[in-house]
């Protein structure tokens, strides 16, 4: 009998959000292995695992990533108390690996790749799975009053196209790109800015702040981008600079809500 099996997970992404799921699981003892894309495009990237993939070795908060290469070096990793990230968009490791969950923290508003059968207990945060079809449940990932609650039956509420409220902005908090081109930062992540200073380009357009406050995120430096990507985020919360390389309340609250979606889907399988 493979004794580690009730432990191993898998959580595929590993941006700012995911970054609060996988924190949650590890220290809940899980074995966690997380997959990403070999050009994660996290724009909270001080409080974003997924930088261990350009980077080799990152660490937000108390939790370290290290890029992997190979299933034998991601176990040498965990050995190490360390998270490892495999370069695996597409599941090689899925059946070597032989988790008892996955997680789909990816966030794409659409389900692409997770099926019901791919683990005795699956999970996917957000919009464009079905709960007891795709995924025996999905987590609402909506700011407001129904933030983390579990869905074992039906979908999330279906993707908005705007952001949460923070301090009193919305939509207008997230910068995108104004057509197709290449992006080079002027601004740092954590800088403090006023109405219309420069953040960025994208070739020869700026980029400018909408109103006073902190860059939150940025899109890595020579990005190439599409016209309306996500490109970085103003905080307007100036005093709270720290908030953009910790684990934000959302991200702790869905990393929560995945930990209580595992307990209830042991006990409903009888495995444990």
């Amino acid at each position: 009998m493979d004794r580690d099996k009730p432990m191993r997970v898998i959580v595929r992404g590993a941006g700012d959000l995911a970054t609060g799921v996988i924190q949650k699981l590890y220290h809940a003892g899980f074995l966690v292995y997380v997959t990403e894309t070999e050009r994660p495009t996290a724009v909270r990237r001080a409080a974003s695992l997924s930088e261990a993939v350009y980077d080799g070795e990152v660490t937000v908060e108390d939790i370290t990533a290290v890029k992997a290469d190979s299933l034998e070096q991601a176990r040498a990793i965990l050995a190490n108390k360390k998270v490892p990230i495999l370069i695996d968009p597409e599941f090689r490791y899925l059946k070597d690996i032989d988790p008892v969950a996955i997680i789909d923290a990816v966030i794409a508003k659409k389900n692409i790749g997770m099926s019901k059968d791919m683990a005795p207990i699956t999970i996917a945060l957000g919009p464009g799975f079905t709960a007891g079809v795709d995924c025996d449940v999905v987590i609402e990932t909506m700011r407001g009053h129904n933030l983390g609650r579990l869905i074992f039956e039906g979908n999330a509420i279906p993707n908005t196209g705007s952001p949460g409220d923070i301090g009193g902005r919305a939509i207008e908090r997230v910068l995108r790109a104004p057509h197709d081109g290449t992006v080079h930062l002027i601004r740092s992540i954590g800088d403090t800015v006023e109405t219309g200073d420069l953040v960025m380009t994208v070739d020869d357009s700026e980029v400018t702040a909408p109103f006073p406050g902190v860059v939150r995120g940025l899109i890595r430096d020579n990005f190439e981008v599409t016209k309306g990507f996500k490109i970085g985020d103003i905080d307007p919360r100036c005093e709270e600079v720290d908030n953009c390389c910790t684990i934000s309340d959302k991200a702790r609250a869905l990393g929560g809500a995945v930990i209580d979606a595992m307990i209830r889907l042991f006990r409903q399988k009888n495995m444990c």
